[in-house]
Order: C-alpha cells, then sequence, then structure tokens
C-alpha cells in the first residue's frame, strides 16, 4: 500500500515561520543553546510520560498567533522547559486509532481504523518489556474509548501482549461501577466516538474492570463514581486515573492518550476551541503531578504531541476544522513538546521530523532497541 509515501513531498505549514517569530519572542532566542541537563542515575531513575493532545488540532487554534490565547498552559508553563519541535509530519492514516498506534509502534500502520485490531508491528511497551525484563505493572496505557483497547500490545512474533502494557479504559471502570444505569450527569464522561458513534461497540464492562479499579487504582466504587460525579470530561477522568496510577503502581512507561478535542466532529467550533483548553490545562496538570511525585520528580521526561490536525479552512474539498480527511499539510503538520532532565530548556527546533521518530527515541532514552520501528532517534532529546 502506498499511501504513506504519496506524502512524501509534503511541504511544512506555512505557519512554522510565524511560530518561530512567536517563540522568539517566548523565550528571548529560539536558538540559545539552552539549559544545562540535569545529572540522572541508572535506568531504575529514568521514566517516560507520552501525553497525545489527541482528537486533532491544527495551528491556527494553537501555535499561530490567533491561537496562542487557546493553549496558555503549554506557551506559559511548559514551553519555557521544553525542547519543541515545530514541525512533526504525519503521513499516514489520519484515523485516531490508526494513527495514535502508530505514533506508539514507530510505522505507520494501515489497518481499518475503526477495527479496534491489534497492530501487526511491536508497540513500544512491548520492547521496552522485551529488552529490559520489565514487570508486567511497569508499562500502562490509558486509553479514552473502546476503540483503543488494543493498543497495548502487538500481534508480532516474538513480542506480543506477554510484552504488552496493562491498558486502562477509563470509561469501562465508570461503567463497571454503576451497572444497568447511567447517573445524571454521567453522559458527557460515557460517549464513546465522537467520528463514527454506529464503528464503535457498546463497553464491555465486568469484573475484570472492577479488578483494576480496587487492586491497581486502590479505589472503591463509590469513591471513583464521585469523583467522577466532579468532572466536566472523558479526558478529565483519564488523567484522574493517571494520578492514581502514578500514585499507587509508578509505572516506568506511561501513555496518556486524550481525546476531548475530537468533538470538533460535532462541526461546534465553541466545542472544539472548548477541548483545546481543557488539554492544554490538563497537560499542565500531569506535568504538575509528575514534578510533585518522588517517583517520578527530576526523573521522568514527558512528551506531549497531537496524532495529526484538522483540515484546512482554504481546502475547497475540506470540511475546515471539523474532520481531518484532505491529507493537506494542514493535517499533518503537528508539533511535539519534550520535557524532563536531559532535556535543553527553551530549544526551538525548526527541521522537520516524523511522528514515528518518538518510539527509537524513547527507546534510545530509557535503553531499549526497537527493531522494527520506521522512524530515527531524535538527538535533540535522547
Amino acid at each position: 500500500m502506498d499511501f504513506p509515501l504519496r506524502f512524501s513531498s509534503l511541504q511544512p505549514s506555512s505557519l512554522v515561520w510565524n511560530r518561530r517569530e512567536f517563540l522568539r519572542l517566548v523565550s528571548g532566542s529560539t536558538l540559545f543553546p539552552g539549559l544545562p541537563a540535569y545529572a540522572t542515575g541508572g535506568f531504575e531513575r529514568k521514566k517516560v510520560v507520552i501525553v497525545t493532545f489527541g482528537g486533532g488540532a491544527r495551528d491556527e487554534e494553537t501555535f499561530a498567533p490567533d491561537g496562542q490565547e487557546n493553549i496558555p498552559g503549554l506557551i506559559k508553563t511548559l514551553l519555557p522547559q521544553s525542547t519543541f519541535f515545530g514541525q512533526v509530519i504525519n503521513r499516514g492514516i489520519l484515523g485516531h486509532y490508526v494513527a495514535t498506534t502508530s505514533l506508539a509502534t514507530g510505522v505507520y500502520e494501515t489497518f481499518n481504523n475503526f477495527s479496534g485490531v491489534a497492530p501487526p508491528h511491536p508497540t513500544l511497551f512491548e520492547y521496552f518489556r522485551h529488552d529490559l525484563s520489565r514487570p508486567v505493572n511497569d508499562a500502562w496505557v490509558i486509553s479514552p474509548s473502546n476503540g483503543f483497547r488494543n493498543m497495548g500490545s502487538s500481534t508480532a512474533r516474538r513480542y506480543g501482549p506477554q510484552f504488552g502494557a496493562g491498558v486502562i479504559l477509563p470509561k469501562h471502570l465508570l461503567q463497571a461501577a454503576v451497572p444497568g444505569r447511567t447517573p445524571d450527569g454521567f453522559d458527557r464522561l460515557l460517549r464513546d466516538t465522537y467520528e463514527e458513534p454506529h464503528a464503535a461497540g457498546a463497553p464491555a464492562t465486568g469484573e475484570a474492570d472492577l479488578q483494576q479499579m480496587e487492586s491497581i487504582l486502590r479505589l472503591s466504587r463509590d469513591e471513583f463514581v464521585r469523583h467522577a460525579l466532579t468532572l466536566d470530561s472523558a479526558d478529565e477522568l483519564s488523567v484522574f486515573v493517571a494520578h492514581q496510577l502514578m500514585l499507587q503502581v509508578a509505572p516506568s512507561l506511561l501513555w496518556i492518550t486524550l481525546h476531548d478535542i475530537d468533538s470538533a466532529h460535532s462541526g461546534a467550533f465553541s466545542l472544539y476551541l472548548d477541548g483545546i483548553q481543557r488539554t492544554d490545562r490538563l497537560c499542565v496538570e500531569i506535568w504538575n503531578q509528575i514534578q510533585s511525585n518522588p517517583e517520578y520528580a527530576n526523573k521522568t521526561t514527558m512528551f506531549v504531541l497531537p496524532d495529526f490536525g484538522r483540515d484546512s479552512d482554504l481546502d475547497a474539498g475540506a470540511n475546515g476544522f471539523q474532520h481531518h480527511r484532505t491529507g493537506d499539510a494542514s493535517s499533518r503538520t503537528t508539533w511535539m513538546m519534550v520535557l524532563g532532565p536531559n532535556v535543553r530548556q527553551g530549544v526551538f527546533v525548526q527541521r522537520p521530523i516524523e511522528s514515528i521518530d518518538l518510539v527509537p527515541t524513547v527507546g534510545k532514552l530509557l535503553g531499549f532497541s526497537t527493531p522494527l520501528a520506521a522512524g530515527s532517534v531524535l538527538s535533540e532529546v535522547a
């Protein structure tokens, strides 16, 4: 299948230069060498948290001049501490599950986005546990919907579920905690997909979900439900679960997929902006949780990146912010922010990279090989 190759001549978005100018204003100069790296110990002191700014966000509503008001947390809190990559290109299929799984395998996967199947190529979780003999509780994925349930491991020979990550679906936990009924106010937390409601089956719930809640997260049903009632979105529920997981298990490799931004498929621009603003706030919240947790503080590298963008308003065959179907530069060119020890602060990297570079870069940071990944190690951070 030649789909990924079709876009080999993709040109960067014209917004990249404006973004560079903006970053110069924020950090004084985007070209200075950066602050010195922190000293760290051996592998046992290193952790990685990956957060996808998921759901598809364009430059126009984020790092372009008119969009910066939507991401104050990224700009004021995280950007000055980060190495920032301004041109991250996704050459694969622009569906959320297949694209997010491609980020996790380092290969542009080509399976049906709505199939929910496990990927054929090994995930970074499998490489991590296989090469470093890490225990089952040391790698976890927190996924936003039932359609992401199989991204913790692949069908690849020599790897597979025995080396995969544990997967937590917060919506499953919530439905298991309130079986047979949907309390008032929970509809906003339980909607499974915005793009293809008919393609996603209802989440299965049962004893396995209750066991995760009680034995892993150390939460009773009542505690979980009480806290869920205070939340406004499914992503807030995911971040709450991530916080509990960090407190109780402290995995070395944690993947959190945020997805509220995909409410853009409803066609309401206000919901799209609200999703971006909430995701911005939650990214800062996750970083603050990392820094306040002794198991993570000063030993954790955090990656934040969108799965992809959304269509341009200028494309006659597109629906603008609502969808991601054209494969134009607006939908394929995004960004990535990296923070943590051994990462230079206040550095802007303008050269184009690819979204599949994430896996080999994490492998280099944590000391495991990624032989089947197609991306490249990013020398700026690993």
